[in-house]
């Protein structure tokens, strides 16, 4: 079963799927397990969406007088609805009740709609509470002790949005606080497309690994020091908690995407391939990850990698790098500016990391697991050499010295 989609609108494809089951005759609860949503959610969508339709056939009494149409037995039970009787199809002296999932799409749209447009104001209205901001504004008063002092259900928001598209008969510059605020620049963000998670969801990453018997993968994430700096890019092997760390110049598809790509000519030049290294990748849905094609395909175009993302808010799906990251920050404090990182550096912040003994590798630290299952040479591609044990700084004084 589907975990239960709480608090969420039902989509077109979600009424499509009831429609369909009503028509198999499945029950609700059958149904709110299919699509993930609890059992009177769906009694509630079928009641409420029902189209009647009459039958074609009248009846008339003795006298030639026309007869009601009765009401179906069937009908004063579940599922309320003629979608799954073997009858519907033939000729019925009773009234019909349908659910057409597109007509009850339409008719949720038009409820959003209606519920979001707010109440209207006639032209008297509209002028009166005009009068009354207007002269409460040149008084020096603010708005909310306006609103409140004469009782106008009109929300701040409203009033300020109708004074920027200069309804008001007042100006800004005599708004108390108005002029002192700028509006927030608003950076455009880049995400992954819902279109480019099909096939890739979490869900869809259990069932690759379960088919698969995979066992081990690789989780991706990024490490920010200061909103708008470099970041680090990570890569951690769940098979033996060894951690790489990529230097970003800032956190956009495009910079991943070009240091994945010396990567994997890193490994060509090697003689060795990319996909063997990290066939299946997890990570969150950052923009950042969002060209899937680089990731997935070889330097010719070829698909060598498997690339899955989390569910939106949850970081425990990928917990083993959310874990490792802890030790990343026993060296950079959060807070810390990258900007001053090199490649190099960061390359022996996580060398450190990668040397600590682990008490889950029986005393065995992360470099030595991973040079023992993938081999030194992977290591130095990735940048991470081996530190003897007595040697390892936990601490920010490994970059004292460094920056």
């Amino acid at each position: 079963m589907p975990d239960l989609k709480k608090n969420k609108h039902m989509t077109l494809e979600d009424r499509i799927e009831i429609q369909e089951c009503l028509e198999h005759g499945m029950t609700f609860k059958a149904i709110a397990s299919r699509i993930g949503k609890d059992q009177t959610t769906i009694s509630k969508e079928v009641k409420k969406h029902i189209t009647i339709t009459t039958p074609t056939v009248k009846r008339y009494d003795q006298n030639g007088k026309s007869l009601e149409y009765a009401v179906c037995p069937k009908l004063l039970k579940a599922p309320f609805v003629c979608n799954g009787c073997q009858k519907r199809r033939t000729q019925c002296v009773f009234t019909k009740h349908h659910y057409y999932a597109k007509e009850a799409q339409k008719e949720y749209e038009a409820l959003l709609s209606e519920s979001r447009e707010g109440v209207p104001l006639g032209k008297e209205e509209f002028y009166q509470r005009d009068r009354i901001i207007s002269e409460g504004i040149k008084k020096g008063q603010h708005l909310y002790h306006i609103l409140q002092s004469n009782g106008l259900t009109t929300s701040k928001s409203s009033i300020y949005r109708h004074l920027k598209q200069g309804y008001l008969s007042v100006s800004a510059m005599d708004f108390p606080r108005v002029v002192k605020f700028k509006s927030r620049k608003k950076k455009p963000c880049e995400y992954v497309p819902k279109s480019a998670k099909i096939g890739r969801t979490y869900n869809d990453f259990i069932s690759f690994k379960e088919e698969n018997n995979i066992s081990s993968w690789v989780e991706m994430d990024t490490v920010i020091g200061q909103i708008g700096g470099k970041i680090i890019l990570t890569l951690n092997f769940t098979s033996c908690n060894f951690m790489a760390g990529i230097l970003l110049e800032n956190k956009t598809s495009a910079e991943t995407s070009g240091k994945l790509i010396a990567l994997k000519k890193c490994f060509a030049d090697e003689g060795l391939s990319f996909g063997d290294v990290f066939p299946l990748i997890i990570t969150d849905n950052g923009g950042e990850f969002s060209d899937i094609f680089t990731i997935e395909n070889n330097l010719i175009g070829q698909k060598e990698t498997d690339l899955f993302f989390c569910d939106p808010m949850q970081s425990c799906q990928k917990a083993k790098i959310e874990k490792n990251h802890s030790l990343f920050r026993d060296i950079v404090p959060k807070g810390q500016s990258f900007d001053s990182f090199t490649q190099d550096i960061v390359n022996l912040i996580f060398s450190n990391v990668n040397c600590v003994k682990r008490k889950s590798l029986n005393g065995k630290s992360p470099y030595e697991m991973f040079s023992f299952i993938y081999g030194k040479n992977v290591a130095d591609i990735l940048g991470i050499e081996f530190i003897p044990a007595q040697l390892v700084i936990q601490s920010p004084k490994l970059l004292i010295s460094l920056i």
